[in-house]
């Protein structure tokens, strides 16, 4: 079969163990553990799916090797103890079974761990917290540090006893090696603070230990944050600096980015270009001569294959790219990389699931981590005809779901091209990465002989009619919100005015100019929406005010995003405004209320972002037309309430298959 990505898809010796290819998945937490850090089934199959797509290297998310005090999330693998061992050692037979090498990441949370959550208080190297705001620790003594060290060293030589062939120690990211390495967490007077030499001893102890208890052929990869990315951090000169005292024992650099406070380099905010950090794995590997893994957004097989080629690193690591597609390798060297759903880098089910919101993963783009594209074994058994409304992204995914089981689908669309709002959104220059997602379906629809998509039809019941339909399903999608505020649609988008929603800015979105030095730029709404018209002026120095009635801006946002939200606002200076309530809309200002008073704010450019509502213009007709008859009506995604592409693509896939399934088509 072709190679089309010959150093991406060559093989790699890491001391006696050979990778097939270049490409690892990267460990990221799922929250699919027990509740006392069992490895469940449905951990087996995710890992699975990966392996038998043709991954590499599997790097297993960071396990604990000291419970509670050292865990991490709201369930967390653990591997403190011996009874952890053979349902691990399911895991690795699994995926080995496939031709996947099998690493698996130790850490100890420190600092980073929630006092709520382990029921003491976190331990650090001293008494900073690591992040504005977080939980003051306890400094560890020497005797304590000796003790995690061994822990370390125990949970290695049970990583290979469960027939991991590789160990990697996290000491990155804000964890507690991380809090020695880093001076942002680290003020210590004594032996383990101050130079970069006293500051790398507690991690040397700790891969001192590892070799020691996995022995002298088994690869150890060392974790870091090789550029910090916060001020008074750690740059990659100073990694470099520190790294000659822990060099000796390593086998492998795997060079992340950032900590807490700058989490937005760490899990990459969506306009982060492919493989931006290979920089850190260039600059470890010249100086040390030894593989490194380079990541950052990679999604597009020739952006890997480059890095591969100029030497930047020896090996490429996807986290969020092969939980959005587990079969990335394979289609990668086989297929055609249109077949790829590439990662949007939105961080809404990875990130913002698992941080803050305690729950399992999930895919904004792809609804079945765990059972992949299965379904499709399972066909119809009689003749289904499917009409779909609306060709967004819950609608496109409603109709190849349908199609790929056996069904007849004919997909409505009343404008001239498909996808919906994210093409809209995606021409957003920050937002760019989106417009993968309907390409990426618009391509899967083309392959199905059985589903035909029809643009400019605007719908009716009479239509819908004309292709006797057994399921409709309505998938229309979401409007901007524009509530009867004073003067708000007698101003919106006319001549003589500035007022407008998000879609008239993404309608000129290529006409403002690069630099918008003493003009001013209101936005009301500091939800996503909001956010999105912020991020877009502010660093083109216009003067940027944004006005929310809650407490805080961008409520609901994952952790990332509020990360880089923060840094935005801070760097451009934008003025902030909480508890304000919008109350007229005039051409070139608004009034507002705080606290009882009224402001008015003048502006050049004036933007009504108050989130988005559904949009179901025929969703009754469907109702009663079809009422008394045979029919299956179903509403998804934004036109059942206005929500996130997740969402709707949830129902797009899941709806479809279990309405198939109770009506015994399935």
């Amino acid at each position: 079969m072709k190679n089309n990505f010959p150093h991406v898809f060559s093989p790699l010796q890491l001391k006696g163990l050979t990778l097939k290819n270049r490409v690892v998945m990267m460990p990221m937490g799922s929250d699919f553990a027990g509740p006392k850090g069992e490895l469940t089934d449905e951990h087996i199959k995710y890992y699975e799916l990966r392996a038998r797509g043709g991954t590499g290297l599997i790097i297993v998310e960071n396990v604990c090797v000291k419970y509670p005090e050292g865990s991490n999330g709201t369930t967390q693998l653990r591997l403190d103890k011996d009874c952890y061992i053979p349902r691990l050692f399911t895991l690795t037979e699994s995926c080995h079974r496939h031709g996947a090498c099998m690493g698996v990441q130790i850490n100890h949370a420190g600092a980073s761990a929630m006092g709520s959550r382990i029921g003491m208080q976190p331990v650090s190297s001293s008494s900073l917290p690591s992040k504005p705001g977080g939980e003051i620790p306890r400094p560890l003594g020497r005797e304590e540090l000796e003790s995690i060290a061994k822990d370390y060293g125990a949970a290695a030589r049970r990583a290979v006893n469960a027939g991991f062939d590789l160990v990697e120690i996290h000491a990155g990211h804000s964890y507690l090696i991380s809090q020695f390495l880093s001076p942002t967490m680290n003020d210590r007077t004594d032996e383990f603070g101050g130079c970069a030499k006293n500051r790398a001893r507690f991690c040397r102890m700790v891969i001192d230990e590892v070799r020691k208890a996995v022995g002298p052929r088994t690869p150890i990869s060392l974790r870091l944050s090789v550029d910090e990315l916060v001020e008074g951090g750690n740059t990659v000169e100073d990694c470099l600096e520190y790294l000659e005292f822990l060099n000796e024992e390593v086998d492998l650099f795997d060079t992340s980015a950032a900590l807490n406070p700058s989490i937005q380099y760490q899990i990459d905010a969506n306009y982060l270009e492919d493989g931006w950090r290979s920089y850190m794995a260039k600059a470890v590997r010249d100086k040390f001569n030894k593989p490194t893994i380079a990541i950052g957004n990679i999604r597009n097989p020739q952006a890997a294959e480059d890095i591969l080629a100029r030497g930047d690193a020896d090996l490429i690591g996807m986290g969020r790219g092969l939980i959005a597609d587990p079969d990335w390798c394979n289609k990668a060297k086989y297929g055609n990389v249109c077949d790829i759903r590439k990662c949007i880098s939105c961080n809404v089910g990875c990130v913002g699931n698992r941080i803050g919101g305690n729950k399992p993963l999930r895919c904004t783009i792809n609804p079945d981590l765990v059972n992949g594209e299965s379904y499709k074994k399972k066909q119809i058994n009689k003749p289904c005809n499917v009409v779909v409304v609306g060709a967004g992204t819950a609608g496109l995914e409603a109709a190849c779901t349908a199609a790929e089981v056996g069904c007849s689908v004919t997909l409505l669309e009343k404008e001239d091209h498909v996808g919906g709002l994210s093409v809209e959104i995606s021409k957003i220059p920050a937002k760019k990465r989106l417009a993968d997602f309907p390409a990426y379906l618009k391509h899967r629809a083309s392959a199905l002989s059985n589903l035909t998509i029809k643009t400019s039809i605007n719908a009716t019941v009479d239509i819908i009619k004309e292709y006797h339909p057994d399921i409709v399903v309505n998938a229309t999608g979401s409007v901007p919100l524009l509530p009867p505020i004073e003067g708000l649609h007698e101003n919106l988008n006319q001549d003589g005015s500035a007022v407008y929603s998000i879609l008239d800015m993404i309608a000129n979105v290529n006409n403002y100019p690069e630099d918008l030095t003493g003009k001013k730029v209101v936005v009301v709404g500091g939800g996503a929406v909001g956010l999105d018209v912020v991020e877009f002026f502010a660093p083109r120095k216009a003067e940027t005010t944004i006005i929310e009635m809650l407490p805080a801006i961008g409520n609901g946002l994952d952790a990332s995003s509020t990360s880089g939200m923060k840094e935005c606002m801070e760097k451009n200076h934008v003025k902030q405004m909480v508890n304000t309530a919008l109350m007229k809309v005039n051409p070139h200002s608004f009034l507002v209320k705080y606290d009882g008073k009224e402001e008015e704010l003048p502006f050049d450019y004036g933007f009504v972002c108050l989130g988005m509502k559904a949009n179901a213009p025929i969703w009754h007709d469907i109702e009663e037309g079809f009422e008394g008859e045979n029919v299956e009506i179903l509403n998804i995604g934004d036109s059942v309430r206005a929500r996130r592409i997740i969402d709707g693509t949830d129902a797009g896939r899941h709806m479809m298959l279990n309405t198939l399934e109770r009506l015994d088509y399935m």
